[in-house]
């Protein structure tokens, strides 16, 4: 059981909603070939762990299971959704509801790197004309989408003018060894800042979870 704390990241969050299994299951799904099975976790088993993740055995880390709620804005969506192997995604859908006008507002603005093309560059020391001419097109995307629903537009296609900074609410269920694997990616430095805050956040959930702590750093640190 999870005690489904929420982790506000921005105008976002993240909640851990269910878990299946601890680090005891790795280590009995690793020992079941050898016909054992432990009750708690030992320093034997801490090796086994360690072990295990090194020599590339992860199968065993299949058999944890987490589910997270997720507010995050699209373009951090469309980045997160490319972990798919060992995932499961459900996303609210524009074209049974009727989006908010809420929009991710960074805190600041970065400057584009010159030698990482698809990376930043230090902050701008004056964001104050970028914040100004954000500010205008989120209200002109939303005021086009309200226009156009008052016009009969039908849901799904009025969604066309929303920005890539819309929020939006899904649910990601994955095997520890994905999470893992997203945890690696996107923790990163190389990782768009704004997606490594909710790696930062999820990272920090899972280690909720009954020796998932210890886990997590054999696997990451």
């Amino acid at each position: 059981m999870v005690d489904k704390t929420k982790i506000d990241v921005g105008t976002g969050f993240v909640i851990l909603e269910a878990s299946m299994g601890s680090a005891v299951s790795i280590v009995n799904a690793a020992r079941v070939s050898m016909g054992k099975k432990v009750e708690q976790i030992t320093e034997p088993d801490r090796r086994l762990l360690r072990y295990l993740w090194e020599h590339e055995h992860t199968s065993p880390f299949r058999h944890v299971q987490l589910q997270f709620h997720i507010k995050a804005p699209v373009f951090v969506l469309r980045q997160w959704m490319k972990h798919q192997v060992g995932c499961a995604w459900n996303e609210i859908s524009g074209r049974y509801v009727t989006f908010d006008q809420e929009a991710w507002t960074p805190d600041v603005w970065r400057s584009q790197s010159p030698v990482i093309k698809q990376g930043s560059g230090a902050d701008l020391e004056d964001g104050s004309d970028a914040a100004d001419l954000y500010a205008s097109a989120m209200r002109n995307s939303f005021n086009a989408y309200e226009a156009l629903l008052a016009l009969g537009v039908a849901k799904e296609q009025a969604r066309l003018v929303l920005p890539l900074s819309l929020m939006s609410e899904c649910y990601w269920t994955a095997s520890l060894q994905a999470v893992i694997h997203f945890l690696r990616l996107r923790q990163d430095g190389h990782a768009q800042a704004e997606i490594r805050a909710y790696a930062d956040a999820i990272r920090e959930l899972v280690k909720q979870v009954e020796g998932l702590d210890f886990v997590l750093a054999v696997c990451l640190d």
